[in-house]
């Protein structure tokens, strides 16, 4: 295994096993927010000041004060934005500014190329996991699932706190007991990729499908019926996604909805349904997702995933 720097000084690593990881940040460095997708409601105020508390310079895009219907700014408006922050090179990390819909009507418009030359760090969750899971399968960088200026606001100190050790290059192994459902016991290895489990389903058999054999899948949603979690597990599992995996994390699945006469099943169960045939460990009630204590994680880095049946141990390798 050979590792060398590349032109801009981040870590690139031959082994095809493993990803490109961006410069981690330091104090004066320029980071840039943009919105991919839907547009702003209220202000990202907090989300400014806690990015400048933090030493950093910041620079707004245009997307963050624009809106077209739903989304900020026309597709040609939003990807152009995201391109220019991803191809400055005095930029060093970009911000989705929230996430919404959108991602996936411009991402086959951006020119990935220097992105991939020069690495650096996209950050964000929700509709931000089509970026994440473009880039994961055609370019192999690091990305984070985390929270986003507009959740700021809200973010708990210790979620804030992951996000900025991820991006200024500290520990991010985390532990945690949980007693919601039992974990299944084991040991896996693998690179972490996922994300939003409806967007995941959005970009299935298409060029930013990721490959999950061998990985370790994180899942989470929002707002989601039971039936439907239930029908989009279904659709990985038939895809034969599920049996491939090293391990499986199960984040936040908050303001969830159910029938008259109700589905039946909680969210643990539904999962439990479409895994309980493999022999990958698989983590409950992981504190990431559309949740307040949203933990960031870096995408496209090896873990390694450790439980029992009511504590689990995620490790950066």
């Amino acid at each position: 295994m050979e590792t060398r720097l590349c032109a801009s000084g981040c870590l690139i690593i031959s082994d095809k096993k493993m990803s490109k990881i961006p410069d981690f940040l330091k104090v004066g460095d320029k980071v840039a927010i943009v919105c991919p997708a839907s547009f702003i409601r209220g202000s990202i105020d907090v989300g400014l000041k806690t990015l400048e508390g933090w030493g950093l310079e910041v620079v707004v895009g245009e997307t963050v004060s624009t809106s077209y219907h739903q989304f900020a700014g026309q597709d040609s408006l939003r990807a152009a934005d995201l391109q220019w922050a991803l191809d400055d090179p005095s930029i060093k990390a970009v911000f989705a500014a929230r996430g919404g819909y959108g991602c996936v009507r411009i991402v086959d418009e951006i020119d990935f190329s220097n992105f991939e030359k020069h690495p650096k760090w996209l950050v964000g969750f929700s509709d931000i996991t089509v970026l994440h899971s473009h880039i994961q399968r055609n370019f192999k960088v690091a990305t984070i699932h985390g929270q986003m200026p507009k959740s700021f606001e809200t973010g708990t100190e210790a979620s804030l706190e992951t996000l900025k050790n991820a991006l200024f290059g500290h520990n991010m192994d985390f532990a945690y007991e949980q007693t919601l459902f039992p974990n299944r016991a084991g040991k896996g290895e693998g690179k972490l990729v996922g994300g939003n489990l409806a967007i995941l389903l959005s970009v299935l058999a298409s060029d930013s499908d990721v490959n999950y054999k061998n990985k370790i899948l994180f899942i989470e949603d929002v707002g989601e019926a039971y039936y439907s979690i239930d029908r989009m597990l279904w659709a990985l599992k038939r895809a034969g996604k599920l049996k491939k995996l090293s391990g499986l994390i199960v984040g936040g699945f908050s303001a969830m909805k159910d029938n008259d006469p109700a589905f039946g099943q909680s969210v643990e169960e539904i999962v439990w349904d479409k895994v309980k045939e493999y022999d990958f460990p698989v983590a409950f009630a992981y504190p990431a997702g559309h949740i307040d204590d949203n933990h960031a994680l870096v995408l496209g880095r090896k873990v390694e995933l450790k439980t029992t049946a009511n504590a689990v141990q995620l490790t950066y390798l």
